[in-house]
């Protein structure tokens, strides 16, 4: 009886064992789902704000090209505008340069007319400094050259519009001038070695005979009194011829 008794206290000592709640685990549950909802809610709106930002700024950033592409186009077109001005200001120059240096060469030849009194040989005409003689034979241009020589003087160069009309004023008829581009096709250029500077080409000259076979190379410049013109001809053509030295 008293291990009985012994056992049965012993059972009526013992802790009874915590009750669990089914409501309780529930909750917890939920209110882990809900922050799991929260941190994906608020992930989903950074991402989206992320991509709104991106999209901005892609966009701001495609339209800053676009305004640095038309301006650097911009930029382009004013320099080269300036480079084309800059080259037409220089050719401006470099002819302003040859025509003084030319006023300066008259200006030298009358300072010392003007000192030395100075005639044209007997049959030579005299205008500005220069004196001139018009051929009565003909000839081809080399022959013209080679006439002019013998006098001590060379085949004319004109150097203005007055000159000319004195050259046309006395003409009889085509006549040889120095000016040719036997050296270098195109080219043209006196006999005293300068540029061609003033024109007075007749209308489609020179046309270096347009390539017809029966006029040949036109390397040599003949005088049109009739016209006050140039027109380029065959070298061998035979004319008169027009000459110019300087006064003794």
């Amino acid at each position: 009886m008293e291990e009985i008794y012994e056992n049965v206290a012993f059972d009526n000592c013992a802790c009874p064992a915590p009750a669990t709640d089914p409501r309780g685990s529930s909750s917890s549950k939920r209110r882990v789902y809900l922050a799991v909802i929260l941190c994906l809610g608020v992930l989903s709106v950074c991402l989206l704000a992320g991509l709104i930002v991106l999209g901005v700024h892609h966009h701001i950033s495609g339209e800053m090209a676009a305004d640095l592409f038309a301006i650097k186009n911009d930029l382009s077109e004013h320099l080269q505008a300036s480079k084309d001005n800059l080259s037409s200001l220089t050719e401006e120059r470099n002819q302003l340069k040859a025509n003084l240096s030319k006023l300066t060469e008259e200006l030298n030849k009358l300072k010392h007319l003007s000192t030395q009194k100075k005639t044209c040989p007997a049959g030579w005409k005299m205008f500005s400094c220069s004196c001139y003689l018009f051929s009565t034979t003909s000839g081809s241009w080399d022959q013209g050259r080679e006439g002019c020589r013998g006098r001590g003087a060379d085949l004319v160069v004109i150097d203005n519009d007055e000159e000319q009309e004195f050259l046309t004023k006395f003409a009889k008829g085509k006549c040889w001038i120095g000016l040719s581009d036997k050296e270098t096709e195109g080219t043209w250029k006196w006999v005293d070695g300068t540029n061609l500077t003033l024109t007075n080409w007749d209308t489609n000259q020179p046309d270096n005979g347009g390539g017809d076979p029966q006029w040949g190379e036109e390397d040599c410049v003949e005088l049109r009194p009739n016209r006050n013109a140039w027109n380029d001809v065959n070298c061998t053509a035979s004319m008169w011829w027009i000459c110019e030295k300087r006064p003794i």
